[in-house]
């Protein structure tokens, strides 16, 4: 993922949140394999072409909030994963720790609208059937962080 990236599926029509979530999954994955300082990788991705058409504040928000609130969040999905932390691919590890960030922190966004984008960012960047598990894990999560939402459908 280099400053060039070009999306995974450029016919898709992608909202400024949507973008928000692929460059916070950037952030992610380079922190994830890289153990870079979040300012760091902040800076870098601001630069990266397409970023003014993100949502900054929720890149903000998932970014440094994924970041800062890591161990929380594993320990929130990790009794939900049939593997170890350390065997998740780093993008099923990045995209696990945003939808936990965002059905944690953002309930006016919809556990399913969450679920979905977080889905979508795995089929785009991750390998063959990782959505399938980030469905999985992130639908089991839902229903422990949100039981009244969820039950309610």
């Amino acid at each position: 993922m280099n400053n060039n990236s070009i999306h995974a599926n450029p016919s898709k029509s992608r909202s400024p949140r949507h973008r928000a979530r692929e460059f916070a999954l950037q952030g992610l994955y380079q922190w994830l394999l890289n153990n870079e300082d979040s300012g760091v990788i902040d800076a870098h991705i601001r630069q990266a072409h397409g970023f003014d058409k993100a949502d900054r504040e929720h890149f903000d928000a998932l970014l440094h909030g994924a970041i800062n609130n890591s161990i929380a969040l594993r320990e929130d999905f990790a009794p939900l994963i049939d593997r170890t932390i350390a065997e998740l691919s780093p993008i099923e590890h990045a995209v696990l720790l945003i939808g936990a960030y965002e059905l944690k922190n953002h309930i006016e966004i919809p556990y399913r609208v969450v679920i979905n984008e977080a889905v979508e960012l795995t089929k785009s960047f991750g390998g063959l059937d990782g959505h399938k598990y980030v469905n999985g894990v992130l639908d089991k999560l839902a229903a422990k962080l949100r039981p009244n939402e969820v039950t309610a459908k």
